[in-house]
């Protein structure tokens, strides 16, 4: 059975470069040019990865994302002309897995699209365990005691990552590389932000620390001091 795309993009151009590079790699692909039109071949025919430009007639991109993710954990790859990092952030924030300046490169977007398909191989789930935080991998669910922490697709995997390396330093280029699977550039702050996230989240109620920063080297899961 051949693996489904769906590419929802409103600029002709870019959407018949898409469609004829991702047939010439074996997949199927639907296209749709704007956001309901796309939403109803997903239900239709559900796809297995969605490339999706956000400012698209009819619906912005952004909704489009939210209603595929709610609809179920299709991976999402974005391809915009928005680039700064609210945008990205954003994105991800909405379930988005990847994200993508245009103009790009039709040979790095396939590239992504490879990953996005490995990482959606189902695994093994696992029950991580770290102090009193635990990470039900199969459930995708975090609790801090028996209390339940609501993570957003970007928080559970930068979570995931600090759970699977405890008590060990991550640098920014293995978190980018880990959890983003690209650089947003050595400026930005986006990994930081996300640890603030992650933070707040765990350490409501006053709950001892967990993530801590090293200064200068990176971030690391351990016990409070």
């Amino acid at each position: 059975m051949s693996t489904r795309v769906l590419v929802i993009e409103d600029d002709e151009q870019i959407l018949k470069l898409l469609k004829r590079g991702l047939a010439y790699e074996g997949y199927e692909v639907d296209t749709a040019m704007d956001g309901p039109s796309g939403l109803a071949i997903a239900r239709d025919h559900p796809p297995d990865v969605v490339v999706l430009d956000l400012m698209l007639p009819g619906m912005d991109g952004l909704e489009v994302c939210r209603r595929l993710r709610a609809g179920g954990p299709v991976p999402i790859l974005i391809l915009t002309a928005k680039d700064t990092v609210t945008d990205r952030i954003q994105g991800l924030d909405m379930g988005a897995d990847d994200y993508m300046v245009k103009p790009f490169e039709l040979d790095e977007l396939l590239a992504r699209v490879r990953a996005l398909l490995r990482r959606a191989q189902p695994a093994q789930p696992q029950i991580l365990r770290f102090a009193d935080l635990t990470l039900d991998t199969g459930a995708r669910q975090a609790k801090r005691g028996d209390r339940i922490i609501s993570l957003t697709a970007k928080e559970y995997e930068l979570l995931e990552l600090f759970m699977r390396n405890p008590r060990q330093v991550l640098d920014r280029d293995t978190i980018f590389d880990r959890v983003w699977g690209y650089d947003f550039g050595g400026a930005s702050n986006i990994i930081e932000v996300y640890v603030r996230y992650l933070r707040q989240k765990l350490e409501e109620g006053g709950a001892p620390r967990l993530i801590h920063t090293v200064r200068g080297m990176g971030y690391v899961l351990r016990e409070a001091n």
